[in-house]
């Protein structure tokens, strides 16, 4: 997402990982310019549902497994980290804050991080851990689009 894509005044619901923040699985950051850019304009509404959901930085790898995040959302896959740990719990409640937070702030677009199981917008990985992935949205990504909020991947720089 290009800044001058926007409207000037809209608030932008960003991962906070693009954001610079260092809250990534690995304890890293993925820094992308154009979310930089929002926060700089005073327009990101800045969230890591990961955090939110009680998950610790670092953490271990997870992915979903069975399905992607409207999966979750139905019941019908699992969000499972690479011990074995089922955190399923952690990735809804994180992504019912992050669209507490982007309702909060009248945010209807949204800034997320590629290919993770919360924010992964059109390809998460695929649950069995061998970086293969397949169509589908991160737990966030889903519960964000089913408000109506468009969501985009952010692309690290």
């Amino acid at each position: 997402m290009r800044r001058r894509q926007l409207d000037a005044a809209e608030p932008v619901l960003v991962s906070a990982c693009l954001a610079g923040v260092p809250c990534r699985y690995d304890g890293r950051a993925r820094t992308s310019e154009a979310a930089v850019g929002l926060v700089e304009d005073g327009r990101a509404v800045v969230v890591c549902p990961e955090v939110a959901g009680g998950l610790a930085t670092p953490r271990p790898a997870a992915e979903i497994v069975g399905g992607d995040g409207a999966d979750v959302l139905d019941g019908r896959a699992r969000v499972v980290d690479a011990t074995g740990a089922d955190c399923t719990e952690a990735f809804l409640d994180g992504a019912r804050q992050a669209l507490a937070a982007a309702e909060a702030a009248g945010a209807r677009r949204a800034l997320l991080m590629a290919r993770s199981p919360s924010c992964g917008c059109g390809q998460v990985y695929d649950g069995s851990f061998g970086g293969t992935l397949r169509a589908g949205d991160g737990v966030t990504a889903a519960l964000l689009r089913r408000a109506g909020v468009v969501v985009t991947a952010g692309q690290a720089g």
